[in-house]
């Protein structure tokens, strides 16, 4: 039998490892008798740690959440794991680096030396896209607030700041003396370095998505709801679908194929939304999607390379169209006339 230490640092890692322990199982996994477990969660409990017991044909123990964070247990993995999803949470955007630094440095300090060298080899720089503007911040409470709204099914009411469109006005739906929205939130999500919040408008009997970063949420939330069938079903593809334009079918409302001569490798590293299929070792096969059909062909116009086109008929009159606009833009202007 394990050293009585070790055994309810075995004990403790078990009872983090799931919700619910029946007594035998827990017995069985520790290899000690029933006795040894009740004594075992006395221990823990003289510790600090919140163990109650459940009762049922297999009754058990949970580690239940208490007034004060106890002292935690990881295994070699879990603290590497840990180390390196707070390091990724200082690009999230969230609100909460100063706080993923500090929590950080906290695991670091307890950290084995093994394990700590292990950590410091890990560096990460945050590169980002080119924006026009700077990312938005959220605060953390917002993001807490809305997913506790989705997880609980209640209505939510907040206010929201209006959003300029590119001639410097607010949307109407955006105006700043609208009322408050009443959604049935449904999902949070990231995308692009962005929070949203996937919902499901009262008044405008719609699905839509909200920045997080202007959500001012209202309270008391509302009644509870029976969620909604998101269209599609997955969150993933309902969100690409609204990016991307179209209907929540999670495709470009326009799309074409090519054939381009370069390599697949190549092409793929440069292309995001698309499928790319090698068709030998210069020359591979691009379907790619875009808002418009003239903004499709410039966007494989970046392609130094031969351009032979599939399909279908509109984007070959986009690359038309295109090839006259350029060819005007590439003639001499006239020289100007002498001055007298």
């Amino acid at each position: 039998m394990p050293k009585t230490s070790a055994r309810l640092l075995s004990m403790l890692s078990l009872l983090q490892a799931r919700r619910d322990w029946p007594g035998a199982l827990l017995a069985e996994r520790l290899d000690i008798s029933p006795r040894t477990v009740r004594r075992d969660v006395d221990r823990l409990r003289e510790l600090g740690y919140p163990i109650v017991a459940f009762k049922g044909p297999d009754g058990g123990y949970r580690l239940d959440a208490g007034t004060e964070l106890p002292p935690l247990l990881f295994d070699d993995e879990q603290a590497v794991a840990l180390a390196v999803a707070l390091r990724i949470a200082t690009t999230t955007g969230a609100g909460i680096e100063e706080a993923a630094a500090r929590a950080l440095n906290t695991v670091r300090q307890v950290m084995p030396a093994r394990l700590r060298r292990r950590i410091d080899t890990l560096q990460v720089s945050a590169v980002e896209r080119p924006a026009i503007g700077p990312k938005p911040q959220v605060d953390s409470s917002v993001l807490m607030t809305l997913s506790a709204a989705v997880h609980a099914c209640e209505v939510l009411r907040f206010d929201y700041a209006p959003a300029s469109t590119p001639g410097g006005a607010a949307a109407d739906d955006d105006r700043a003396d609208s009322p408050p929205r009443r959604v049935q939130p449904h999902h949070l999500v990231t995308w692009g370095g962005r929070w949203y919040l996937v919902a499901w408008d009262l008044d405008r009997e719609d699905w839509r998505t909200f920045r997080a970063d202007r959500i001012t949420p209202r309270t008391p939330t509302g009644p509870r709801f029976t969620p909604r069938e998101l269209p599609g079903g997955e969150v993933a593809a309902f969100v690409a679908g609204r990016f991307q334009g179209s209907d929540g079918s999670g495709d470009w409302p326009c799309r074409g194929e090519v054939i381009l001569d370069l390599p697949a490798a190549d092409v793929s590293r440069y292309t995001r939304d698309g499928v790319v299929e090698e068709l030998g070792p210069d020359r591979c096969r691009l379907v790619l999607g875009s808002w418009s059909w003239p903004g499709l062909v410039a966007t494989i116009g970046r392609f130094d390379a031969a351009i032979e086109v599939v399909g279908p008929a509109e984007l070959r009159d986009a690359f038309a169209h295109l090839a006259r606009r350029y060819a005007d833009a590439a003639r001499e202007a006239p020289a100007p006339p002498p001055i007298p």
